[in-house]
C-alpha cells in the first residue's frame, strides 16, 4: 500500500471509523490510493493505528457499502473501480457543506458578503500545508 499519513484525532468530536473513511477517500482522492490496490488488513490497520479492530472493520464496511472498496476473495479488501472520481465527489461535498457551516456563522456575525469574500481571499493568498 502507498504511504499515507492518518491523523487519529479522539477528542475532535469526530468518531474514529468516519476519520478512518475519511482519510481513506482523501487518500483515493488524491492518488495516494489507486484502483485494485489492496488496503491494510483490518488488523493490521488497527495496529497501525493504536485503534480497536473493530473502528477499522466499520469504516472499511462505511465504504465498500458506498462502493469505494471491494472485498477481493482470498486476497482481503481493495480499491474499487471508478473509486478516484467517487471519492473526489465525496471530498468536494464534504468540502462544501463546511464552507456553508461558515458562511452561516459569518452571517450569524453579522459579516456582509464583501466581508466574508475578503476573508476567503485573504487565506486563499497564504501558504497553507497541503
Amino acid at each position: 500500500m502507498a504511504q499515507f499519513f492518518f491523523d487519529i484525532n479522539t477528542n475532535n468530536g469526530v468518531p474514529v471509523y468516519e476519520q478512518v473513511a475519511r482519510q481513506i477517500v482523501s487518500a483515493i482522492a488524491s492518488g495516494g490510493l489507486d484502483a485494485g490496490q489492496m488496503v491494510p488488513s483490518v488488523r493490521e490497520m488497527a495496529k497501525e493505528l493504536a485503534i480497536n479492530p473493530n473502528t477499522v472493520s466499520r469504516a472499511y464496511r462505511q465504504l465498500q457499502d458506498c462502493g469505494v472498496l471491494e472485498t477481493v476473495r482470498g486476497s482481503g479488501v481493495a480499491v474499487a473501480k471508478g473509486a478516484k472520481a467517487q471519492c473526489k465527489k465525496m471530498r468536494s461535498q464534504a468540502i462544501s457543506a463546511r464552507i456553508a457551516h461558515v458562511i452561516v456563522e459569518a452571517r450569524q456575525s453579522q459579516l456582509t458578503d464583501d466581508e466574508i469574500l475578503k476573508m476567503i481571499n485573504s487565506e486563499m493568498r497564504k501558504k497553507h500545508p497541503q
